[in-house]
């Protein structure tokens, strides 16, 4: 997703709404619905980093990258999502609130401070350090509905951040710097608050239409921080290398913003709407494997017999989580 806390929550009575951050279609729809949902999000999220290293080789910003990302996904959801309304804007103008927070926290924030956590971190550090937002999706479960995680909660997050640890690799010399850090730590909280706002969204309001809205306000926020000179929105159209052969620029975008941003944002608020927002926090960690996966499978990138052991670990961590919620 490489996808704040302190942004309020919608409230507990919109709509469908359960403490857990789950709706009432969970009732409905078995939990495999969610999960399914939910490992589609993540796996398509994990090709953002195929397709945007092959532009940032050929020159463009990584904000540039994800500026075109969102903003093209925004346009191609427009129709889709103005047909999933059905005529009831009033579902979305009631929504504004959470709508607005997922694109300038979700989307946009969370991205800027990744980029910036990277510009001073090693990017495996910057990647461990953002997904410290699953602790954060437990933390704001227990402050703002009084779910205290239980041992096994605790046990299931400290087998997925060890997972972690061993996936990215992070044991050996790293750099690490205190403003790096506190981007790091934004990005976290940018991607708790993707999978609070998602979980805690009305129920009437279609999934398409909550990702088009927060896409749109994300793409604005972004041309803005550009605007600012914030980040630098670089983006040369120029051929690139794609998987050993050479291509148009047009292809990795088109990847990024119809796989990595349209299927994986849609899919990930379905999800999360099912499954709530903790256990589908723990779930995203999976999104690191696909990622080492894709860049093993597309760009012949080595993997090592150390990150699958991170990966089964990750994978015994987010079933103990996932225990510890029927238990």
């Amino acid at each position: 997703m490489a996808a704040t806390s302190s942004t309020p929550a919608p409230a507990i009575g919109t709509p469908g709404a359960r403490p857990d951050g789950a709706t009432r279609a969970a009732g409905r729809r078995p939990t495999g619905l969610g999960v399914l949902l939910s490992l589609v999000s993540f796996a398509t999220f994990g090709t953002s980093g195929v397709f945007a290293s092959t532009l940032l080789a050929a020159g463009w910003s990584s904000a540039g990258a994800v500026t075109a990302r969102v903003g093209v996904a925004a346009l191609v959801l427009t129709v889709p999502a103005l047909v999933a309304l059905r005529g009831k804007v009033h579902v979305l103008r009631r929504s504004w609130r959470p709508v607005v927070a997922y694109g300038v926290v979700a989307v946009a924030a969370c991205q800027v401070a990744y980029f910036n956590a990277v510009s001073h971190l090693d990017v495996a550090v910057a990647l461990l350090l953002e997904y410290l937002g699953t602790i954060l999706v437990v933390g704001w479960m227990w402050l703002r509905h009084g779910h205290r995680p239980s041992w096994l909660t605790a046990l299931g997050a400290a087998l997925s951040v060890s997972g972690l640890v061993l996936v990215l690799d992070v044991l050996g010399a790293v750099r690490v710097d205190v403003v790096g850090v506190l981007w790091g730590l934004g990005a976290a909280a940018g991607l708790a608050a993707f999978f609070v706002l998602s979980a805690h969204s009305d129920d009437e309001l279609p999934p398409i239409a909550m990702a088009w809205g927060g896409l749109a306000v994300g793409t604005v926020c972004l041309l803005l921080a550009g605007a600012a000179g914030i980040v630098a929105l670089d983006a040369p159209r120029v051929d690139v290398e794609f998987a050993g052969r050479t291509t148009s620029w047009v292809w990795p975008v088109l990847g990024l913003s119809l796989v990595a941003a349209v299927v994986a944002y849609v899919a990930g608020i379905t999800g999360t709407r099912i499954l709530g927002a903790r256990f589908s926090s723990f779930l995203g960690l999976t999104e690191v494997l696909f990622a080492v996966l894709f860049a093993w499978l597309l760009l012949d990138q080595s993997l090592t017999a150390l990150q699958l052991v991170g990966g089964v670990v990750i994978l015994a961590g987010v079933g103990v989580v996932k225990y510890a919620e029927n238990a």
